[in-house]
């Protein structure tokens, strides 16, 4: 996943309003980014769909507190509590955002329209019913943050040894790359989360290009079928840590409070 997750915008720009951070209009913009149009459906007391900005507001009114971010995969339902039919749609859809102090979620459907060059973006989070219970595998930040150095490290050595291209000197200049392209498109993540957050965010962006390389460029000198193997086998781990690392940077800001009130 090379670009930031809508689910991890609306989160963490949400999470920005709820705490009276940031205006209405300036979290949709964030949250919205380049996509047309964000609505929502399924909103309790609403009959159609409604904009972003008033979905957020009777979210709150309807006792919502926080957001969390999740991005659940094939055998890892990531940041999910049930119940089943959530999380289908949000294993279907690759993330989900689910609320704290009430019990909905919201999973995205997306759509393009328009003629090649010109797709406008729309996308329509329809509200869920989840369970009230902790959310799955979801680290603390320093786990997180330790766990993505060690796969960093263990990534690069398996996919250097195999003469994989998203080793070296190409992966070096997409992560350049990457790291300029965020500088210059500004934060992900919204004020008042902490800079640890930021931190693992990015590395966990620069985790996940590598995998992504790894994928897009072919075998390379793995050319038998047990490198390959062994190729995949070794990315599988890492990009699990990444998502994993995702998360928990978008959720700190919630965890965080929580941990306060108890």
């Amino acid at each position: 996943m090379l670009t930031e997750p809508r689910s991890g915008r609306l989160a963490a720009w949400g999470n920005a309003l709820l705490a009276g951070i940031v205006s209405p209009d300036d979290a949709v913009l964030a949250a919205v980014g380049e996509d047309a149009v964000h609505r929502v459906a399924g909103l309790p007391g609403e009959s159609g769909v409604v904009g972003l900005t008033l979905a957020l507001g009777r979210l709150r009114a309807l006792g919502v507190t926080g957001l969390r971010v999740a991005l659940p995969a094939p055998g890892h339902p990531l940041g999910l509590s049930g119940p089943p039919d959530f999380n289908a749609r949000a294993l279907a859809a690759g993330e989900a955002v689910v609320c704290t102090g009430a019990a909905f979620g919201l999973v995205p459907e997306v759509s393009e329209a328009g003629p090649a060059g010109d797709v406008h973006v729309e996308v329509v989070w329809h509200v869920l019913p989840v369970r009230e219970a902790p959310p799955a595998d979801v680290p603390s930040l320093g786990e997180a943050e330790r766990e993505l150095a060690e796969a960093l490290r263990e990534a690069t050595e398996v996919l250097s040894r195999l003469d994989v291209a998203g080793s070296g000197p190409v992966a070096a200049a997409a992560i350049d790359a990457y790291r300029a392209r965020a500088e210059r498109d500004g934060e992900v993540l919204a004020p008042g989360y902490p800079p640890r957050a930021a931190r693992v965010l990015e590395l966990a962006g620069r985790v996940g290009l590598l995998v992504s390389l790894a994928q897009e460029r072919g075998h390379g000198g793995a050319v038998s079928a047990s490198e390959m193997a062994s190729r995949t086998e070794a990315l599988r781990p890492v990009e699990r840590t990444a998502r994993r690392a995702r998360v928990a940077a978008y959720n700190s800001v919630v965890e965080e409070r929580e941990r306060g009130m108890r």
